[in-house]
């Protein structure tokens, strides 16, 4: 049996670009649609002999706005990945749209090629906020939107959710939230906004104080896990939310390090040990594909005890979490000191132990970037143990820093389980 590939094409192009997007995404592009479809095409048919190896089970196109591109490039392009690629007939084949750029035809047409997955552009159900965060639709074109995608044959649409938007309150996202809910789709994805450097939104509202403070965002990251959970939603990673079966299998990819082949500027892939990305520039990509030139930008063999480090960072990123097995199988170095502090964490409410894996319960992703720092200090010094240069490179490492009002009881209850567990040795 061949392995599973997942693949991902990024479409860079949009009407207008959002005032919080950081993506590489281009607008007032438009006249090189049709030339930058050649060059996909072309780079698709160059790589048909690595897809081989492969049966894929996942196609992604994300942007930019895949249906501002059209649905009869998208099908073209899903024509040539049938051709040169052993696609599954049961493959997840997902397209992103935006409300104001989606139509009936163009969603039959879409269905009929076999995409069986959409993720449309919410974001907001007030249009005020809509219009302050520059998006192009109002909710009610957002609606008529899913609605047309159910009466073109969807039955596993997505919805992207932002919060912690200016002026808004928990009370506006529970209204938000109720409204989504009552849509009935079969997966939500809700992103805390977080302010780019260099994005418009950026420039207007880093400091203001209307944005919502880190905690009242956090009242609202947790009243959406909770809440939906009650309405049959699991939470399978940090943002994204589910009923169950309709988990994306394309995402779990990456949490899960499996491998996945992009298409397009600034696309991403991981095959095997491999990682390479390509030129964040529409037409340097273009030009690399039709003339034979180099268009990959980074490059990069991922060792041993790198994967280590990934296991950590993305398993911990998913409600099904690490275990002691995987981590075994996959990490050269001791799995005790992780658990102790896991159990640590535990100690907390921010971790829990579920059959034989342990994954963070919603307080504990609310701080994860934290509490993954803390593992990957940890594993490192299991390693350092018995390896002289990777000693020294952990001892000069940055320490990381506990959330504000948490460092002194978590130091106490460490060291704790620590010396608890030196006299049981």
């Amino acid at each position: 049996m061949k392995p599973r590939l997942g693949i991902y094409i990024h479409i860079p192009f949009c009407a207008s670009k959002c005032s919080y997007c950081d993506f590489y995404s281009l607008q007032n592009c438009d006249y090189l649609m049709p030339e930058y479809q050649e060059a996909l095409l072309e780079h698709i048919k160059e790589s048909s002999d690595s897809i081989r190896n492969y049966e894929v089970d996942s196609i992604y196109f994300g942007g930019g706005t895949p249906s501002f591109y059209g649905a009869d490039r998208i099908a073209d392009i899903l024509d040539e990945l049938k051709l040169n690629g052993n696609v599954r007939l049961d493959a997840e084949i997902t397209v992103e749209c935006n409300p104001d750029s989606i139509s009936p035809t163009a969603l039959k047409l879409l269905r009929q090629e076999g995409v069986n997955r959409l993720s449309i552009g919410v974001q907001a159900t007030d249009n005020s906020l809509l219009k302050l965060i520059g998006r192009r639709h109002n909710f009610q074109q957002a609606q008529k939107a899913f609605q047309d995608a159910r009466n073109a044959g969807f039955d596993n649409i997505s919805l992207d959710l932002m919060y912690g938007l200016p002026s808004q309150t928990k009370n506006d996202w529970a209204d938000t939230l109720a409204k989504i809910v009552e849509m009935h789709p079969e997966h939500l994805s809700c992103y805390g906004l977080k302010l780019e450097p260099g994005t418009p939104m950026y420039k207007n509202y880093h400091g203001s104080a209307i944005l919502p403070s880190d905690d009242e965002q956090a009242d609202m990251y947790s009243y959406a896990a909770e809440m939906l959970e009650r309405y049959g939603y699991r939470q399978y990673e940090i943002s994204n939310f589910a009923a169950p079966g309709y988990e994306s299998r394309h995402n779990l990819k990456y949490w899960n390090m499996d491998d996945y082949m992009s298409f397009g500027p600034g696309a991403h892939s991981c095959i095997g040990s491999v990682r390479y990305s390509y030129v964040k520039d529409l037409k340097d990509y273009i030009q690399g594909v039709n003339r034979g030139g180099r268009i990959v930008d980074e490059y990069q063999v991922i060792d041993s005890m790198e994967k280590a480090v990934e296991y950590l960072m993305l398993g911990m990123r998913t409600a099904r979490g690490i275990s002691k097995y995987d981590y075994n199988v996959r990490c050269q170095s001791d799995w005790r000191p992780i658990e102790q502090v896991l159990h640590a964490f535990r100690e907390k409410g921010w971790a829990e132990l579920t059959e034989d894996r342990w994954h963070f319960t919603v307080p504990g992703f609310l701080i994860s970037n934290t509490l993954i720092g803390i593992l990957l200090e940890t594993q490192a010094k299991g390693r350092a143990e018995g390896v002289p240069w990777a000693r020294r490179a952990e001892t000069a490492a940055n320490k990381v820093i506990l959330p504000k009002g948490e460092e002194e009881l978590f130091t106490e209850l460490y060291r704790q389980k620590m010396n608890s567990a030196g006299d049981e040795t």
